[in-house]
């Protein structure tokens, strides 16, 4: 699995990141609010673990304040990325908050980094096999997530181009026809979005 891990002690951090590397995952590191906001924007994540207890971000005008406002800002632009909270936060309250902001389970500290490893199993066997997840040779589509990749890569693609790309890989061996009349689309346009997406990914 490829795995964001959020959580500013450099410390617990270089800890975890030997722990998960030596599981077999590969770790992105991120101590600060803008680390964590930039990797998870650009890059696509088989799970996160999320220490709520960042550090106010300084950039201006920054709504980021703190690990909860990072996953309420992943969870409204669409990322489905599921998210295990790692917090000395663990008033029933709190845990309560961290769930309604998106988070998929919650860990309050201290921990066992074995408990870590098995509740960030279950939540990845909870989202594998959706039916919103098609893959298909260097390809990728996240439905749910709204993600496309190319070997790793994520590409941008607007909604109507990606529900276009959705018709088209899913599923494997279906006769795809009329693609155009069901979106709305003209013969035209259809033509332009198949050059768009298919040069973006060659």
């Amino acid at each position: 699995m490829r795995i964001l891990l959020v959580e500013d002690d450099p410390v617990l951090r270089e800890v975890m990141r030997l722990s998960l590397r030596d599981a077999g995952h590969r770790v992105d590191e991120a101590g600060s609010l803008e680390q964590a906001a930039h990797y998870w924007r650009v890059q696509p994540f088989d799970a996160v673990l999320l220490d709520l207890n960042l550090p106010q971000s300084d950039a201006p005008n920054s709504p980021l304040a703190n690990g909860l406002t990072l996953l309420r800002e992943a969870r409204a632009r669409g990322d489905r990325t599921p998210v295990l909270v790692l917090t000395a936060r663990n008033r029933t309250d709190e845990r309560i908050a961290g769930l309604d902001a998106g988070a998929d389970d919650y860990l309050g500290k201290p921990f066992e980094l074995a408990e870590v490893e098995a509740r960030l199993r279950a939540l990845v066997r909870r989202t594998a096999g959706t039916d919103d997840l098609f893959e298909i040779g260097r390809l990728s589509l996240d439905r749910k997530a709204r993600r496309f990749t190319v070997d790793g890569l994520l590409l941008e693609l607007p909604a109507r181009e990606f529900e276009v790309l959705w018709e088209l890989m899913t599923p494997p061996g279906r006769v795809v026809s009329n693609v155009t009349g069901r979106m709305g689309l003209n013969i035209r346009e259809d033509a332009e979005l198949s050059g768009m997406m298919w040069a973006g990914a060659l």
